[in-house]
This record gives C-alpha cells, structure tokens and sequence, in this order.
C-alpha cells in the first residue's frame, strides 16, 4: 500500500478518464500537498505513478466493494458524467444522480471527514422546477450531497468547459462552441472556463487545509476568480 507521509492529503478521483477528471488527476499527482491518489473509473488509465493506484469499478450502482479503498480518504473529485442528448433519460438520471448518491454513501461510511469536490453544471436546479433535464437532476444530486453528511462539500457549476486539447466533440452544439471560442471568450468570459483550470480549482479547494464546514457553491464567475487568485 502506498503511504503518503504526514500531513499529504489522500485524494479519490472519479472519472478520471474524462476530460476533466483527467486534468483533475494530472494536476492531483503533481501537487506536492497530495501524497497518494486513487483513481476509481470503469476503464483503465494509460497512466502510472508512483502517487497513483488505479481501481477499476464497472457499477457505480452498487460502491459497496469501494468501502475498502475508500477508507482514510481526506477528499474526493467527482467528476463521473455524460453528455446530455448522448443517452436516454434514464440513464441520464441514473449517471448523474443514482451514481453520485452511492459513491457518496459509501465515502462518507469509510472516510466521514472527507471534503466533496463535485462537477455540476451552470443551471443546476436544486428546487427541482427546471424543465431542463440535466437541470433538475443536477439540483437532485447536489442536494443529496449536501445532505450526506459530509464536513465540507463544493458544488462546481461551471458554464461551457473548453478542452484545451483538442477531440471528438459530442455533438454539434460543441462543435460550435469550439469554433467560436475564441470570440466566445473575449464578449462572454463568466461563460467559459478551461477544462485545465477547472480541474486544478476542482482539486485546491477540496485539498486545502481549512477549518470551514459546510455546502459551497461556485458558479462559472467563482471558479475564474479562484483560478486568477492563485
């Protein structure tokens, strides 16, 4: 097993194959105050370090078999998804609100003083009145994050993501989006926020050293403003 030493935190990184929960883990493994990551994902990462234990997990449905390897975690970056329009509504539901209620159960049974750093999205409607699918249950899944017991839980909500690195954008919207990036960010910068930055926010905040409780939300604005500060 891989002991940190003391006073370096134990992060769990979900999703890390993605876009941004593979620039959580880059930046996770190259931040001096992280002494050891596990990256729980239904894939294998073509990834190694000396920082890193990879587990592969094919249901989050069912994180019972994680009590294990979640135990004596300090923080986790949730970043588990999938693109609106890509699967059906049930499994839209499923991915974004099933998924993160059972991994979080199952953290806070091994690891109560963990912090939650989770990926949201702009609009996410806690109140549950969206008419927007991705909305609503967004709204569903921080909510039972807040209520989960955790000492310190951050909501991210970010508006457009851009890649930085280019690939297959899922859809045409994307596409779109990635074109006119460069305007885009110029005439709307609260709209936008590099996938890297997000990441590397995503993974400060749930690692720092604080003695605040509590539910944070930060919007797209936020999340800028975190990034510049530091």
């Amino acid at each position: 097993m891989n002991i940190p030493a003391a006073g370096k935190k134990r992060l769990v990184i979900v999703g890390a194959t993605g876009m941004v929960g593979g620039y959580a883990l880059r930046y996770a493994l190259d931040n001096p105050g992280v002494g050891h990551v596990t990256a729980i994902g239904r894939r294998k990462l073509s990834l190694s370090h000396m920082k890193l234990a990879q587990v592969l997990h094919p249901d989050f449905a069912d994180c019972s078999a994680l009590a294990e390897t979640l135990s004596g975690q300090d923080a986790a970056i949730f970043c588990l998804g999938t693109y609106t329009g890509a699967v059906s509504d049930a499994e839209l539901r499923k991915t974004t609100v099933d998924f993160t209620v059972e991994f979080a159960r199952v953290l806070h049974g091994s690891s109560p003083g963990a912090a939650f750093s989770f990926l949201s999205g702009n609009g996410a409607d806690p109140t549950g009145r969206s008419r927007i699918a991705f909305a609503r249950y967004k709204g569903e899944a921080e909510n039972a994050l807040l209520a989960a017991g955790f000492p310190r839980v951050y909501i991210f909500r970010p508006a457009y993501i851009y890649p930085v690195e280019p690939r297959k954008e899922p859809n045409f919207s994307y596409r779109l989006l990635r074109a006119i990036y460069p305007v885009f960010r110029v005439l709307f910068p609260n709209q936008v926020i590099p996938a890297d930055d997000l990441a590397r926010a995503m993974v400060d905040v749930a690692a720092r050293e604080t003695r605040q409780t509590g539910g944070q939300v930060f919007e797209n604005r936020d999340i800028r403003a975190m990034v510049e500060s530091t």
